[in-house]
């Protein structure tokens, strides 16, 4: 049986930015790849490059040296205009803050990704009510963000993430901004889509228990990849 790409393939990835005249080394010369259907945690000190590698392979920031394919596209080739069509089709993005509209009810803030979309109203309702089913929020929809705790803010977030069906599932500091029962609920939610969906996530986490639902943690320190740690397979 022909072996499976891997879904990411970082290669000889490297980052600085500049302060003034100053150039401050980010990330040096990453390589590595995520399977389809992993879940990974990045971990590592304060500064030590996480943010910056998961908005390299979600397309926010670009590279100075090196590529990054996702499912077999080089997005270190795509101008920007490409490369924000690919974001809305391929990514699906978890924050810390949630960053729901608050003027927009839940289900509202899931279907906007989808008016980027050609999908008929009808097909947005059923993507959307499909998405906040998969995190336990049906009975929400016409709920607004303050009428939300903060564990069912970031469920409507993450439901607005999945409603594309993106090819990989982005997550910075998902349970930063949550108390531990909350933190412990949404994990348990982004482990159902990582083993029942087979969503691939890329995880940013400070926090160990959230990493512990992690196949695979991978540590940074200033810039520099570590080790590798694999837990709880498939």
């Amino acid at each position: 049986m022909e072996q499976k790409a891997p879904i990411v393939e970082i290669q000889h990835v490297s980052k600085s930015y500049r302060r003034g005249s100053q150039v401050v080394p980010v990330l040096q010369d990453i390589s590595f790849n995520i399977e389809e259907g992993e879940f990974l945690a990045l971990m590592g000190p304060s500064g030590s490059g996480k943010s910056t590698l998961l908005n390299l392979i979600a397309g926010i920031d670009k590279v100075d040296t090196g590529n990054i394919f996702v499912d077999g596209v080089d997005i270190t080739g795509l101008v920007e205009t490409e490369l924000a069509n690919w974001r809305a089709n391929h990514v699906g993005f978890v924050f810390q803050f949630y960053n729901l509209i608050p003027v927009l009810t839940a289900f509202e803030n899931v279907e906007l990704p989808l008016l980027l979309t050609r999908l008929t109203r009808k097909e947005r309702r059923e993507h959307v009510e499909t998405a906040l089913a998969a995190v336990n929020l049906s009975h929400r929809l016409t709920h607004y963000p303050a009428q939300l705790s903060g564990g069912e803010q970031q469920r409507v977030a993450i439901a607005r993430a999945i409603v594309t069906d993106p090819t990989i599932l982005v997550a910075d500091e998902p349970t930063g901004d949550l108390d531990r029962k909350s933190a412990e609920e949404i994990m348990d939610l982004m482990d159902g889509l990582n083993r029942e969906l087979g969503k691939t996530i890329i995880m940013v986490t400070h926090d160990p228990r959230a990493a512990q639902k992690a196949h695979v943690m991978r540590h940074l320190d200033k810039g520099v990849l570590n080790d590798v740690r694999s837990q709880n397979p498939v």
